[in-house]
């Protein structure tokens, strides 16, 4: 007789231990910060030009309350022209044309827009507008980018146009080929590069 409960005893002991193993973790206090999240006060993108261009330059997204100010400086244009100017889904700048970087980054699926819009992609930062010399620069604060979390906008990639966005045309503005592609990525904190 006990040799035939033995089985069922080890049996069981399995169950219990496969229900143990099962059960769902405590959910937590969402509003607690996440101790595996990490957060960035400042991201850069180093701007490398896609074959046959000469686009380059450097962008910072920093941290400025709960906004996020945008600073770039691209060289290498055509004087006193305009190029879109774009966060892009993936860091990935290895094809020739850019094109491996993906379409623009629009985690909650709005349609294409200006960055002063209520409704756009969140990778829409619009134009630069090229001086006499062949460089642009830009320096605005966005109130839809975001550093970390879910949409966190580190490891997606940043693209200058050919052309001027024209801030309608779906799904990206008609801005043309893709002459510039830079990886967004940890930048080091302030005073120590």
């Amino acid at each position: 007789m006990l040799k035939h409960l033995l089985p069922l005893f080890a049996l069981s002991l399995v169950f219990i231990s496969c229900e143990q193993q099962t059960e769902t973790p405590a959910q937590t206090d969402m509003t607690e910060p996440d101790e595996d999240v990490p957060v960035f006060d400042r991201l850069v993108a180093v701007i490398h030009p896609t074959d046959g261009n000469e686009a380059s330059g450097v962008v910072t997204f920093s941290r400025e309350g709960d906004d996020i100010r945008v600073i770039a400086t691209i060289s290498d244009l055509e004087p006193e022209s305009r190029h879109g100017f774009h966060i892009h889904e993936y860091g990935d700048c290895s094809a020739d044309d850019g094109t491996s970087a993906g379409g623009h980054f629009s985690p909650y699926g709005m349609r294409h827009g200006a960055p002063t819009d209520d409704e756009r992609h969140m990778g829409d930062m619009g134009n630069l507008a090229v001086d006499e010399e062949g460089v642009a620069t830009i320096d605005y604060v966005d109130t839809t980018l975001e550093l970390e979390g879910a949409f966190s906008i580190a490891g997606r990639g940043v693209v200058v146009h050919a052309g001027e966005d024209d801030l309608e045309s779906q799904p990206t503005g008609d801005a043309g080929a893709r002459i510039g592609c830079g990886v967004i990525g940890i930048s080091q904190p302030v005073g120590q590069q």
